[in-house]
C-alpha cells in the first residue's frame, strides 16, 4: 500500500477559504512550506496577512494588482502583467514579507494568482518587498534528450532576497522527463545536501492537434530510503499537489502527447537558505550520457505574455 492518500490532494480537497488549493501546516507532517492558488473573476480580490511566513506571489494566468502593507507601515503597490498561460513563458512575481497585510485583486480578465509561502525566521530583518519583472527571471535549460527541461528561477538564492522559500517553476515538453536523476534534500549535510520540504504543484496540456477528448496527465514519483520510507506514484492533473516531506523524488514525467508544468516551492529549518541536493547513487550515473545530446529543440517555451 503507497502513501498517495497522505502526499497527493488531488485538485477540488484541498480548498479553503476562497483558495481552490490551500497547503498550509493545517496538512499533518507538513511544517515549513505553503501553497495557495485562486482563481479570480475580473476585478475580484482576495486578501491575506502574511503573519510569520513570506510570501512570493506568481501570476499562473493572467495578471494581477498587487497591495501589501508591510509591519513597519509602508505601502507597496504593483502591477503584475502576467501571462496567457504557465506554458506561454515567465512570468513577473512579487515578493511579500512577513508580517504584512496582502491585496491581490484581478484586472479586467480572470485570473489564476500563486501565492507560494515559506515560515520565516532566519533573519532578523526582514527583505524589503520587491517585484521582480519577468526579464530577471534566468531561464536555465537543464539536462538533454529525453531529460530536457526548462526551469524558470524567479525565486532561487542568486535571484530573489529572502528569508527562507525556494521557488521555480520547470516545464517539461511532451515525452520528456524531469526530476531526474532522483535526487533528495532531507538532511543538513554543510556543503552537501540542505533538509527541504517540496511542494509541486501541476499544470499539463495537450499538444497541438490533439482531439477534443485529450486527457492531459503526468506522473510523479516519490520514494524513501530504509530509514526514512515513503512511496508514492501519483496521476497528476491540471491543480494537483504532490507534497515531498523527505526521500528521493523523480522522476516527474510527461507522457508523449502532453506538456507538464510544476511550480516547486521549498523550505527547511536550517541556518542556511540554500538549494543542496544529492543523487540516487542507483540513477545519478544517468547524467554522464547527456555529454554530447541536444536539448530538446521545442525549449524554452514561451510565447506572448
Amino acid at each position: 500500500m503507497n502513501d498517495n492518500a497522505q502526499w497527493v490532494l488531488p485538485f477540488g480537497t484541498a480548498g479553503e477559504d476562497g483558495f481552490a488549493v490551500s497547503v498550509t501546516d493545517a496538512v499533518p507532517g507538513w511544517t515549513h512550506t505553503s501553497l495557495r492558488v485562486a482563481t479570480l473573476a475580473p476585478f475580484a480580490r482576495v486578501e491575506l496577512d502574511t503573519g510569520d511566513s513570506e510570501i512570493i506571489v506568481v501570476p499562473l494566468r493572467g495578471g494581477a494588482d498587487v497591495t501589501a502593507v508591510d509591519r513597519d507601515g509602508q505601502h507597496h503597490k504593483v502591477r503584475l502583467t502576467g501571462r496567457d498561460s504557465v506554458f506561454a513563458g515567465p512570468t513577473d512575481v512579487a515578493y511579500v514579507p512577513p508580517g504584512a497585510s496582502l491585496t491581490i485583486s484581478a484586472g479586467d480578465r480572470e485570473s489564476t494568482i500563486a501565492l507560494c509561502g515559506a515560515t520565516a525566521g532566519k533573519r532578523d530583518v526582514p527583505p524589503p518587498f520587491r517585484h521582480v519583472a519577468a526579464a530577471e527571471v534566468p531561464v536555465e535549460l537543464r539536462g538533454a534528450g529525453t531529460a530536457s527541461r526548462e526551469v524558470r528561477n524567479f525565486g532561487v538564492p542568486q535571484v530573489l532576497d529572502a528569508d527562507s522559500i525556494i521557488a521555480c517553476e520547470v516545464i517539461t515538453p511532451a515525452g520528456n522527463w524531469s526530476s531526474y536523476p532522483p535526487h533528495k534534500h532531507d538532511e543538513e549535510r554543510d556543503g552537501v545536501e540542505t533538509e527541504l520540504e517540496e511542494i509541486y504543484y501541476f499544470e499539463v496540456r495537450a499538444e497541438p492537434g490533439a482531439p477534443a477528448g485529450a486527457d492531459p496527465v503526468g506522473y510523479q514519483r516519490v520514494y524513501g530510503t530504509a530509514e526514512r520510507p515513503i512511496d508514492v506514484l501519483a496521476e497528476v492533473r491540471t491543480g494537483d499537489v504532490v507534497l515531498v516531506p523527505h526521500g528521493w523524488h523523480g522522476p516527474a514525467m510527461a507522457p508523449p502527447g502532453y506538456d507538464l508544468y510544476y511550480l516547486n516551492v521549498m523550505a527547511g529549518p536550517g541556518a542556511t537558505r540554500a538549494w543542496l541536493i544529492c543523487d540516487d547513487p542507483a540513477h545519478g550515473w544517468v547524467r554522464q550520457t547527456w555529454t554530447g545530446q541536444a536539448v530538446d529543440p521545442r525549449l524554452p517555451m514561451g510565447g506572448p505574455r
